[in-house]
């Protein structure tokens, strides 16, 4: 089970379609099942409706959440909506399953294997920079960031495979930070190898940017050497003695940044 919340004004700026919301609000939280390699069942919706979300914003929400839930398998079981006079936010709980005692979870990876990542990294972070008018618009970035896809198929024929994972949700560093915390070692990551799309490419992201940037919606996982893995995935780094993180670049050690990743606010 697992649970996600989107905030106005601190998740989308005004203005932003309502039907890309909906996709994402169930793609975020079915990111998670994919993490555990869990099948996909059903879902539960909380909507807190403020003013500016008026009928046709309620049925563009509804009919983006409706294309998302048919193309990643969940059934709507329910929930609750209600109005507030504060910011719109929405809530979704995703359920799923597995078979007992083969959920993946975080706390696997042992010095020695190997780090992957799946697709993609930074392609989210720069449609961002682009929706808040940083950069001239690129449809296919943009798109990764308001339309993300959860790895479900890779969650689940990773089951058996992968020691440890998670999805990447507020960056590849400060994720990379939780998994390492969570399994008691430490992880160094080759910038050089961190997998970018042609189209980051085009535009010279730096792989650092694209590791602190977030929204990616990739998975993360450490295997042990030897695994055979699906396709679509990239050795990044690998498990070590120790904590924290490690970073290197041409061969050489490189400082972490002051910023690893999204910082929620507690």
């Amino acid at each position: 089970l697992t649970h996600d919340m989107m905030v106005a004004g601190v998740h989308w700026p005004p203005g932003e379609d309502a039907a890309d919301l909906g996709w994402k609000l169930v793609a975020a939280a079915a990111s998670d099942l994919a993490a555990m390699g869990a099948q996909p069942a059903g879902v539960l919706c909380a909507l807190a409706l403020g003013p500016e979300a008026g009928g046709p914003w309620q049925a563009a929400l509804v009919r983006g959440m409706g294309q998302a839930l048919g193309a990643f398998g969940l059934a709507l079981w329910g929930g609750d909506t209600v109005a507030t006079p504060g910011p719109t936010m929405l809530g979704m709980t995703v359920v799923g399953h597995c078979e007992a005692g083969a959920a993946l979870g975080r706390a696997g990876a042992r010095a020695g294997e190997g780090l992957w990542v799946s697709g993609h990294i930074g392609d989210a972070g720069l449609g961002l920079a682009m929706v808040q008018g940083r950069m001239p618009k690129v449809a296919a970035l943009v798109k990764r960031l308001r339309r993300p896809v959860p790895r479900l198929a890779l969650g689940a024929a990773l089951v058996g495979r992968a020691s440890a994972a998670m999805d990447v949700s507020d960056g590849l560093l400060i994720d990379a930070g939780r998994l390492a915390a969570a399994s008691g070692v430490g992880l160094e990551i080759d910038l050089d190898r961190v997998p970018l799309s042609d189209a980051a490419r085009a535009l010279g992201l730096d792989p650092l940017a694209a590791v602190t940037s977030g929204e990616d919606y990739e998975l993360l996982f450490t295997a042990p050497a030897g695994a055979r893995l699906p396709a679509g995935v990239t050795e990044i780094g690998r498990v070590v003695a120790g904590a924290g993180l490690q970073l290197v670049a041409h061969g050489r050690a490189v400082p972490l940044p002051d910023r690893l990743g999204y910082e929620h606010a507690v």
